[in-house]
């Protein structure tokens, strides 16, 4: 069975994307672990490995134009990944040749639209954020309390004040100082609450955010079934989303949110019901074009492959010299 991949990347979140439809069968779910551990490992892995594999699968629903599934490189499946589904919006709409249509993910069909390339080789893609929950049960989290906003968890520190929400990943936030950002408590408290422990039994995505002035932030991620990441989209809309309800009580205000890999802008919107639901505003890079046959590349064997290397990596790196100064 011959198949084509794209190699890319969101804020240098980077994923393979396969579109399932076009295989005369779709993978089964032992395929898709062998892929995933033969491509996404960082040692031994396709081009360095990946965060992840991006498949693109026919819609349950019919009003979106296809169903993105998220697989991590340690083989769990996430509810959503916002740098991911600008790459996937990005696929779907060179190949349907459309610029505004909904995705469907784990919880929801979501808006995406093609925007204003960043600069010239950078394209750009929004792509909406949500559902929201602040509550324990969509985490999920076991604490006596049914919500935590801006309050000390002394199981995790006795000095940093979390938030946890669910976007719908769901992320443990906490706004630090500069020093706070690289002084081993993220990789300390990630590391706890992403293994056996009484208060997220499924693990969770956690993130240090310093702000850097206004609606200008930085975020840090351990991203549940990846680790320690160069950036985490919906990370990035949570953190935004609790700077604004914390700090600046301005919703539909652009937020430049800087990360490892780049940057992105989020607007973070008020509903008339009171929820709330965020955009994510960022790159949309393919590196690579990989093409090949599935035995080949479940058995890890890549010397068979045809793979072309894209201008655009190059492109980027320059954007994100131009924006760091």
């Amino acid at each position: 069975m011959e198949i084509t991949l794209q190699k890319v990347h969101g804020s240098e979140n980077d994923f393979f994307v396969l579109d399932e439809t076009l295989l005369a069968e779709p993978l089964t779910q032992v395929e898709i672990e062998q892929l995933r551990k033969s491509l996404c490992n960082r040692q031994s892995g396709l081009l360095g490995g990946a965060d992840g594999i991006l498949l693109v699968e026919n819609t349950e629903q019919g009003t979106s134009l296809a169903k993105m599934r998220v697989i991590n490189s340690d083989g769990t499946e996430a509810s959503m990944c916002g740098n991911g589904l600008r790459t996937v919006a990005r696929y779907l709409s060179e190949k349907y040749n459309e610029e505004f249509f909904t995705v469907e993910t784990m919880f929801a069909d979501l808006k995406v639209r093609k925007t204003t390339d960043f600069i010239s080789g950078v394209p750009a893609y929004q792509v909406e954020i949500s559902p929201v929950s602040f509550d324990k049960e969509a985490v999920p989290m076991n604490y006596s309390q049914q919500t935590v906003i801006n309050e000390r968890i002394p199981e995790l520190s006795e000095s940093l004040k979390f938030s946890v929400v669910s976007v719908p990943n769901p992320h443990l936030i906490a706004f630090v100082d500069h020093e706070g950002l690289f002084d081993g408590e993220l990789e300390r408290i990630a590391g706890y609450v992403n293994s056996e422990n009484p208060l997220f039994p499924d693990g969770i995505n956690v993130s240090f955010v310093e702000i850097l002035s206004e609606n200008e932030l930085f975020v840090r991620t351990f991203e549940r079934g990846v680790g320690l990441t160069s950036a985490c989209g919906t990370a990035m809309c949570a953190s935004s989303l609790m700077y604004t309800l914390l700090y600046t009580k301005q919703f539909y205000e652009k937020i430049t949110v800087r990360n490892v890999g780049g940057l992105v802008q989020t607007v973070v919107h008020e509903s008339g019901d009171g929820s709330y639901w965020m955009e994510l505003i960022g790159n949309a890079t393919v590196t690579y074009t990989i093409q090949g046959s599935m035995a080949t590349l479940i058995a890890g064997d890549f010397s068979a492959l045809i793979i072309k290397e894209t201008d655009e990596q190059a492109a980027y790196a320059a954007f994100v010299k131009q924006e760091n100064g």
